[in-house]
């Protein structure tokens, strides 16, 4: 495409663009979707995961449905902090290090079947690195067959693409449910 001539005197216009393009559909707002119809911003296997915090967290969710624990963990420092303020008394209130997340969330899948984390909305804070999310994670407890609905608030630290704190506020009253004790687990 040629650029826009002007004789003299006269004022340039630019070429009309086709009637026939379509303007672009509007996007939904980043801060409310469903991971249902995300992809992975990079596979399960690359060695370098997002760069920001909310990337990260909405990376990691993806992981999770995709049952990628391995995928999961390695989104984490090797010095990360999980924390669960609300956790009952028989429950790890704090996780420290990788390896300890990893044994924690290693059977997770053998206990919830994740589906979905509908209405995620992340919240930036004026720390670059860290997000506040909100959603639900929804799906179904794999001993009993009973559907797993759960409201989540998440304040998660990234630093250099990697997660360095979690706190992770859940209703400690749900996990009392046949079926959801997955810390005890042999796996």
């Amino acid at each position: 495409m040629s650029a826009p001539t002007a004789e003299p005197g006269r004022t340039a216009t630019p070429p009309a663009t086709p009637a026939s393009a379509p303007p672009p559909a509007p996007a939904p707002p980043a801060s409310l979707t469903s991971l249902t119809s995300l992809t992975s911003p990079t596979s399960p296997s690359s060695p370098t995961p997002p760069a920001s915090a909310a990337d990260v967290y909405r990376h990691g969710l993806r992981l999770l449905l995709d049952k990628d624990i391995s995928g999961w963990v390695a989104l984490w420092a090797e010095d990360g902090v999980m924390e669960f303020p609300f956790a009952p008394e028989s429950r790890p209130r704090r996780l420290e290090g990788r390896e300890a997340v990893a044994a924690y969330m290693r059977p997770y899948p053998d206990h919830i079947e994740l589906h979905d984390f509908p209405e995620l909305r992340i919240h930036e804070t004026a720390d670059p690195g860290t997000i506040v999310a909100e959603m639900r994670g929804v799906g179904r407890l794999v001993e009993t067959g009973r559907p797993y609905d759960m409201t989540y608030i998440a304040v998660v630290t990234v630093r250099d693409g990697r997660i360095t704190s979690y706190r992770d506020y859940w209703n400690p009253v749900a996990v009392l449910e046949s079926g959801t004790d997955f810390t005890g687990s042999s796996r």
